[in-house]
């Protein structure tokens, strides 16, 4: 219960109430898809489900799990030795390193595929140029092969390490330098300082940067099937379209998921355990050492590298193909197609600020675990890949569209046909399902400001809760909520595999295209579009730079 000011407790705990209602019937609606799921994996299996497991399943399990080992060593690699490098020393080009290093976040991990795969393969220029120079023919020379389990570690690698270098730097950037000078006195210096006492102290965050990590990895549909690599995604889609079989791809949906929630799992039990901390309060920023000579230039090809890779090259490869394409791309298809992917991933950031709005306000208001538990929940749904989510919401909706069918033929003779399951009502609601945690933690952020205190002079005042909403909490998270709805923009701008499965007839976006292009090798003509959603990706990826470019060590990462 809230304090009495002036006889007002009565109509704050009513608001607390009216709160947790809108909450409760919010969360109803957004985990209707994931218990959807739940429901087919503990329910019996019978038709194809056991031909799956007794051939394919073993072969999903295993390419799946070794594709997170790879990305996992890949990533941390990358991301802890440019976080280390840009965070502890001070060599050439290093202040444009510190934000680079989150430019390969705007290139998704199918385009890069798509764009290395046009490099790369045996009629790419690479390997063209390989053999007129060394007057090779086909058979004389070995070349790894792109589209490969190791070619999918790669692509994925190279544009996921900013999530571990993001939480890793920030993780360097907070310790103490007391604590690593006392580590010099004790013998530990250079390398053996770093993986005996910082790389230690920042454990918690780098495998909180590798449980996202590892959620996108199996949440990538794009990659994997170009790469013809059999996951559990490319394995989902084969099952619905290929023995149109919704019971057993919604089985593999959630066994997926179950290997999604255990990742959670491991990941806050790790956090839980890990107790490092400060034993003072005086903390001493750390300082730039200074990397002379052939050791400045090696700590700069070092960090150079990833941003080449992961996003200079694929983007002047897509850029080359779609200026020598320009005139046959930019026709009225792709206005089309813009106009599409726009307004859809405008429409679905609005929509789904309206539950963020109301959970977060929920979160404020409530005093009850349980609606915060629930809350949390809700806030699940970015860990689910867009696949399982897409089973989750055409399984429910597809049902009541059948049942309102049948009434209407029963009762008036008529069929309604698909209401729900066929339009862009499903596409939002899976979006609205998968992108609300960002949506609902940048709002969230916004409500932090607010002190509690603020929330009950108000009421004392005789503010209803609608001009407490109206007059305190909306202009000041105003910022945030344009923030949210930029992030939910990007975010649905690049998403395929659910659009893939939900959009309705005739009805196309740009990542969708993309990938049709792709499929078919025409690499030319998905270049436009694919550089259309990177340079669209490049806006988060902006703020998120301002952000990095004003931390300097000696200040925490703002």
């Amino acid at each position: 219960m809230t304090k009495d000011y002036g006889g007002r407790t009565r109509k704050a705990s009513g608001s607390a109430w009216l709160w947790s209602a809108a909450a409760v019937l919010m969360a109803a609606v957004i985990l209707t898809p994931i218990l959807t799921i739940l429901y087919f994996v503990v329910s019996p299996s019978e038709g194809n489900f056991q031909h799956l497991v007794d051939t394919v399943l073993p072969i999903y399990v295993l390419n799946s799990l070794l594709l997170m080992a790879g990305v996992a060593i890949g990533t941390t690699l990358l991301g802890v030795s440019t976080a280390w490098l840009t965070t502890l020393f001070d060599f050439p080009g290093r202040r444009v390193f510190e934000w680079a290093q989150l430019l390969p976040l705007a290139m998704p991990a199918y385009i890069i595929a798509y764009s290395y795969t046009g490099l790369l393969e045996f009629a790419g220029p690479v390997q063209s140029s390989l053999r007129d120079s060394m007057q090779w023919s086909h058979g004389d020379y070995w070349f790894p092969p792109v589209r490969s389990l190791g070619g999918a570690v790669a692509m994925l690698s190279l544009v996921l390490y900013p999530y571990v270098f993001l939480l890793a730097r920030a993780a360097f950037i907070n310790q103490s330098v007391c604590m690593l000078e006392a580590s010099r006195t004790l013998g530990c210096a250079g390398w053996r300082m770093f993986f005996r006492v910082a790389l230690p102290l920042a454990r918690p965050a780098i495998i909180a940067g590798l449980a996202l990590v590892m959620m996108e990895t199996l949440a990538d549909f794009g990659t994997v099937e170009y790469f013809g690599v059999q996951t559990f995604t490319t394995g989902i889609f084969r099952t619905w379209f290929g023995l149109y079989d919704t019971a057993g791809a919604a089985r593999l949906a959630g066994i997926l998921m179950v290997f999604v929630l255990t990742l959670l799992a491991l990941e806050r039990v790790s956090r839980k355990q890990a107790k490092y901390h400060f034993t003072t309060e005086r903390v001493t920023p750390l300082k730039a050492g200074k990397l002379l000579g052939w050791r400045g230039w090696l700590a700069t090809a070092v960090c150079a590298l990833p941003i080449l890779l992961g996003f200079v090259v694929p983007a002047m490869q897509l850029g080359g193909l779609a200026l020598g394409n320009w005139r046959k791309s930019l026709d009225a298809e792709f206005l089309a197609l813009m106009a599409n992917s726009v307004s859809l991933a405008l429409t679905a950031a609005i929509v789904i600020l309206v539950p963020a709005l109301l959970l977060a306000l929920a979160q404020r208001n409530s005093r009850s675990k349980f609606i915060k538990i629930l809350i949390r929940l809700c806030a699940s749904g970015y860990a689910i890949p867009g696949t399982v989510v897409a089973i989750g919401v055409l399984i429910p909706l597809g049902a009541i569209d059948n049942s309102i069918d049948l009434w209407a033929e029963e009762t008036f003779g008529i069929r309604t046909g698909l209401l729900l399951s066929g339009t862009l009502f499903a596409l939002i609601f899976a979006y609205s399902v998968r992108f609300l945690t960002a949506a609902l933690n940048t709002v969230e952020s916004g409500l932090q400001k607010i002190k509690p205190s603020v929330d009950e002079a108000a009421r004392t005042l005789g503010c209803s809760e609608s001009q407490v909403l109206r007059r305190i909490y909306l202009p000041v998270v105003r910022g945030s909520v344009l923030t949210a709805i930029l992030i939910v923009f990007v975010d649905v701008l690049k998403e395929l595999p659910a659009t893939l499965v939900l959009r309705p007839f005739n009805f196309n976006t740009l990542a969708v295209r993309t990938y049709e292009l792709a499929s078919d090798e025409r690499l030319a003509e998905a270049a436009l579009p694919a550089l259309t959603i990177v340079a669209c990706g490049l806006i988060p990826v902006m703020l998120l730079s301002r952000a990095i470019k004003r931390s300097r060590p000696g200040s925490s990462l703002t």
